[in-house]
Parts: C-alpha cells; sequence; structure tokens
C-alpha cells in the first residue's frame, strides 16, 4: 500500500479517535485526553513508522508487532484507573461479578453495625422507616429475609428463596419500587454457595439522572466511522486483489476502487449486520444501546470490528441470551453465501511449505473442518489434496467473518460466547468454562501459533456482567440454540479429519 494512504487513514483514525475519547472519557477519569490518545495510537504509529522507514519489504520483528498491542491496552487501563473519578452515591455503580462473591451465604456473613468515624451515610444509606419498608418488601412466602448488610455499592438482602425464582423476582421488584421508585435496581444474583440473594444498587438510570437524557444516537460519528473504514478496507481490498493504483490514477478514474470493494462491502456487510443483530435485539427490549459504529485501523485488515454500547442493564438472562447470540447467528448467515461465492471464484495453488491462518495467496482449508466442507463445495474437484486456495478478495471477506463468528463465539467474558454460557449455564458455570477454554487456548497457542493473539486476546477479556435476574434459567429451546452456537464454534476451530479428508479427496 502507498505511504500516502497509510498517513491519511492513520490521520483520520487519529482525529476521530481523540474526539471520541475526550467526549466519552471526561466524566470517567481526569487523565489527560491526550495522553490517553498517544497510548492508545502507539501501535499504529509503530507500525506506520515502521513502513516509513523499510518498506513493505522489511518484516517487521514479531516483538516490535506484539509488544505494543499488549503493553498499550494495560498502560491505557491503568491511566485512566489511576485518575478515576469516584462515582458518588446518586452516581452509577458498577454490577461486576465480584460485587457478590465475597458475601457469601447469610449464615457466614458477620452482622454489620454503623462505623460512628465514617459519614453514615456511606454505611446505612436508608433510613429507619425505609428500612423497615424495605423489609415488608420480602413475603416470607416469596424470599425469606434474614438480614440487611450494607455495602459500600450496594444493600445486600440475605436470606432464603421460597418461590419460583421469576416470581420472586418479579415480586419483590415490583413492592421495592413502590417504596423507593426508581432511585434503586433490584438485582437477584446467586452465591459461590449457590444461595440466591438481592441486591439494591443504586440505579445511574433513574428519571432524574442525566445519564438518561444523554443521546444515544449519533448518527454523524456513525457514518463517519463507517466512511472511514469502507476507505480502509477498500484499500486493503485492492491489496487483496493484487491491484496497484496511484493517488493520480484514482483521482481522475474512481472506478479503480472498484476491485477492493469486493472485500469491503463484504466484511463491512458482516461486520454490520452482526452488530444490527444486537442493537436491534437489544432495542426490542427496551435496552439503550447505542448504534453501531466500526472501527476503521491502517493495517492488516483494513478495521478492527465493529461495537454496539448498552447504557441500560440487562434485565434477565433470556434477553442476555438473545441479544448475544443475535449477533454471531446474523453474521455467520451472511458471512456463509459470501464465502461459497467467494470460495467460487478463487484458484487452487500448491500448498506452501510455511502456511498460516492469513495466507490469504494460498490457504489451507483444512485447519477447519466447516471450511473445508465449504471449499470443497464451491471448488468441487478443484480442490485436491496438497492443493491451497488462493482466496479471492469476497472470499477472504468472507473468510474474515468466520474467524469473526468464532471468535465471537469463544464461551469467554464479555465476548457473545460468554454471555451466550453464561446465560445457559448460569454465572459460576460460566466462569468456570472461561478459565477452561482460556487454558486450552494457551495450550493451543504453543502448537499452533496463529492462535497466540487469541490467547493474549482472551486473557485480557473483561468478566461478563450478570442481569438484573441472574437466576431465573432459560426455557429448553434457548438452551438448545446456546448448545448449537458453540457446535458451530466446534466445527469452525476443528481441524478436518484424516478419515474425512480421504473420502473428500482433500
Amino acid at each position: 500500500m502507498e505511504i500516502w494512504l497509510l498517513l491519511i487513514l492513520l490521520g483520520l483514525i487519529s482525529y476521530l479517535s481523540y474526539f471520541l475519547l475526550k467526549r466519552s472519557l471526561s466524566k470517567i477519569t481526569k487523565t489527560p485526553a491526550w495522553l490517553l490518545w498517544l497510548v492508545m495510537m502507539t501501535p499504529p504509529i509503530i507500525w506506520v513508522s515502521w513502513t516509513v522507514l523499510f518498506g513493505k519489504e522489511k518484516s517487521m520483528p514479531l516483538p516490535v508487532a506484539i509488544v505494543p498491542f499488549i503493553v498499550c491496552p494495560v498502560v491505557y487501563w491503568w491511566l485512566i484507573q489511576r485518575k478515576r473519578i469516584r462515582p458518588e452515591a446518586n452516581q452509577q455503580i458498577d454490577i461486576d461479578q465480584n460485587s457478590h462473591i465475597e458475601h457469601n451465604n447469610p449464615e457466614e456473613t458477620p452482622t454489620s453495625t454503623p462505623n460512628p468515624q465514617k459519614p453514615p451515610q456511606k454505611l446505612r444509606p436508608i433510613t429507619s422507616s425505609e428500612e423497615s419498608a424495605l423489609r415488608n418488601c420480602f413475603p416470607w412466602g416469596v424470599y425469606y429475609l434474614q438480614r440487611i448488610d450494607y455495602r459500600p455499592q450496594a444493600i445486600l438482602c440475605l436470606g432464603k428463596l421460597k418461590a419460583v425464582p421469576e416470581v420472586a423476582y418479579n415480586t419483590i421488584k415490583k413492592n421495592v419500587e413502590k417504596v423507593f421508585e426508581d432511585r434503586y435496581l433490584v438485582v437477584f444474583q446467586e452465591s459461590f454457595q449457590g444461595q440466591p440473594f438481592f441486591a439494591l444498587v443504586p440505579n445511574a438510570w433513574a428519571k432524574s439522572n442525566k445519564i438518561v437524557n444523554e443521546p444515544l444516537a449519533r448518527p454523524d460519528i456513525a457514518i463517519a466511522l463507517l466512511l472511514l473504514t469502507l476507505l480502509s478496507t477498500t484499500i486493503f481490498g485492492l491489496e487483496f486483489s493484487q491491484t496497484e493504483v496511484t493517488l493520480e490514477q484514482v483521482v481522475s478514474n474512481p472506478k479503480l476502487l472498484a476491485p477492493g470493494l469486493y472485500y469491503s462491502l463484504g466484511i463491512i456487510a458482516i461486520l454490520g449486520i452482526h452488530e444490527l443483530g444486537h442493537y436491534l435485539t437489544a432495542i426490542s427490549y427496551r435496552i439503550r444501546a447505542t448504534l453501531p459504529y466500526f472501527i476503521p485501523f491502517p493495517f492488516f485488515l483494513g478495521t478492527f470490528g465493529a461495537f454496539v454500547q448498552m447504557r441500560s442493564p440487562i434485565p434477565h438472562r433470556k434477553a442476555l441470551f438473545d441479544i448475544a447470540i443475535a449477533g454471531p447467528v446474523a453474521g455467520f448467515l451472511v458471512s456463509l453465501p459470501i464465502l461459497i461465492w467467494g470460495l467460487s471464484l478463487s484458484e487452487v495453488v500448491p500448498i506452501p511449505e510455511d502456511n498460516n491462518l492469513f495466507n490469504f495467496n494460498a490457504l489451507d482449508p483444512r485447519f477447519s473442518l466447516l471450511l473445508s466442507l465449504l471449499s470443497k463445495f464451491a471448488l468441487g474437484s478443484q480442490l485436491l489434496p496438497n492443493m491451497a486456495i488462493d482466496l479471492h478478495p469476497a472470499a477472504i471477506a468472507g473468510y474474515i467473518g468466520l474467524i469473526f463468528t468464532a471468535l465471537n463465539l469463544m464461551p469467554v467474558g464479555q465476548l457473545d460466547g460468554g454471555h451466550i454460557v453464561h446465560a445457559v449455564f448460569g454465572q459460576r458455570s460460566a466462569a468456570i468454562i472461561g478459565q477452561v477454554t482460556l487454558l486450552l487456548t494457551l495450550g493451543l497457542a504453543f502448537v499452533q501459533r496463529d492462535f497466540f493473539l487469541w490467547a493474549i486476546f482472551l486473557l485480557f477479556m473483561p468478566a461478563a456482567q450478570p442481569a438484573l435476574n441472574d437466576i431465573t434459567e432459560l426455557d429448553n429451546w434457548r438452551d438448545l440454540l446456546g448448545l448449537l452456537a458453540l457446535g458451530l464454534l466446534v466445527c469452525i476451530l476443528l481441524p478436518l479429519p484424516g478419515t474425512l479428508a480421504q473420502w473428500l479427496n482433500i
């Protein structure tokens, strides 16, 4: 790619990222936006500088490429936390998976008494009369309340569940709202000992709070990021199609960009439909969510994907499951026809000695069972043993969509797969599954180096946040659909068995 294109892309991305950082982090941390921007942009600045100094002919050493990608997110997080603005009692309080771990069952939690040396409102945010009214919110036949424990971030109501979880939650939530209106969110979770408990958390989304009135739909930013991503992916699509153009040629004849559109339009359609699946499902549950935002990137694939931000809590595990699975399913259904069509336009070539998952000029499809079957379906008798595929740009887009689907279905943390296993199996089991998946990925990285970045990415993946009603389980159909989604992940990552390869003659 031309150096001027790299510099233009880096400049546009830098400007937009600085604007977004300054706007979004001003209420979270006092760390200067320019410093956070510098840390975030360090990897692309290093990569662009290397290309400018040494050109594309000299490969960048692996430590130079990987270390900034690992170190900068850690430094970025540390800078935010170092001068983080602490929330007041009426501001947003984080609800994370550790908020209840240290409060086990009622028998093990010591009685908490007010400490005169500390401000009373932090230990006892409700009055004695409000506490009496709160106790009356728990009918003994629904949830036998044994004690109320005051914590800095929540009021814990500990006892024993006496009714069906969904009935208990809806009953107590309705009673609490009669007493406190929208002052608190009612959270229903389970301790590590398996004891369900309720927690009242200050509601950052109360009607009187400014957060609710903040505009979510920013089409100007969404369109700007979309156009920038269209430009970056089109440029890389030209490289994938091995089309060389200059700035003067593009200005005089924009049609020269057409070969790059096979890739750019395909990858944008896949990523966009994926995020629209999340967005539309969230809206159907009346959850506040931002528009899909693309992430342009001046290297490798031309984009880092897209995202949708949820700005209100997930009400229950059913909503958590539906929102999580809608994205991968929608993206996969778009990837499939694009990939098959692109493979039909691709050519077979001999397998090189040094091959990897992103060798688009000679990709060995046998690392994936699903990709092998699709390749054989599209290429037929052309695909023989010891043959690889020189991917058409459209096939590259479909293939990246397949990899993107697999990565999102990994059952770890805040990935879609992490939310799916959380909704299906519960928070405790999901945490165990996530740790096992991380260990397996780390082990696989030692065997197949292409999974090294996956392992690093999963290692820094934040833990999934629970739903408000995190106790009520899913129905059988959603459980089955969740298992099928994990089965799709296995089909993508499972290598083609030798017996099947002989039968298919590939």
